[in-house]
């Protein structure tokens, strides 16, 4: 059994990834369904808001590999909006360092790393 404490920072941050991927996925996907043509970069759109939504509920399950998706995630969103408009690009980059300090805070560290094998 899993005893420890999930903090309340890494609750919030999921629960956005969550929400972020399911409202994205869906607001993409009308789209995607009308299109006459097979478009790659609508299938890439729906890709990253589906892992989104998988990053964020395995943080709430407290996996390792999910905290470490959810960053390099948002690099990528800094990344694409490196060429857009310079406002664009640093608020991604502030909600680049605010995920960044909620996941790697020492009770957040606790939180994700592997529960030990206890002797029986």
């Amino acid at each position: 059994m899993n005893d420890r404490k999930r903090p309340l920072g890494v609750t919030i941050l999921a629960c956005l990834f969550i929400a972020v991927g399911l409202v994205g996925f869906v607001y993409h996907l009308s789209p995607f369904l009308k299109r006459a043509a097979f478009g790659w970069d609508s299938v890439l759109v729906e890709l990253s808001e589906s892992l989104a939504i998988l990053f964020g509920v395995f943080m709430l399950r407290g996996r390792n590999w999910a905290r470490w998706g959810a960053l390099a995630w948002m690099l990528f969103h800094v990344i694409l909006n490196v060429s857009r408009t310079f406002r664009e690009f640093a608020l991604h980059a502030v909600f680049l360092a605010v995920i960044l300090w909620l996941l790697f805070r020492p009770d957040a560290s606790r939180y994700f790393r592997p529960p030990r094998n206890e002797p029986t």
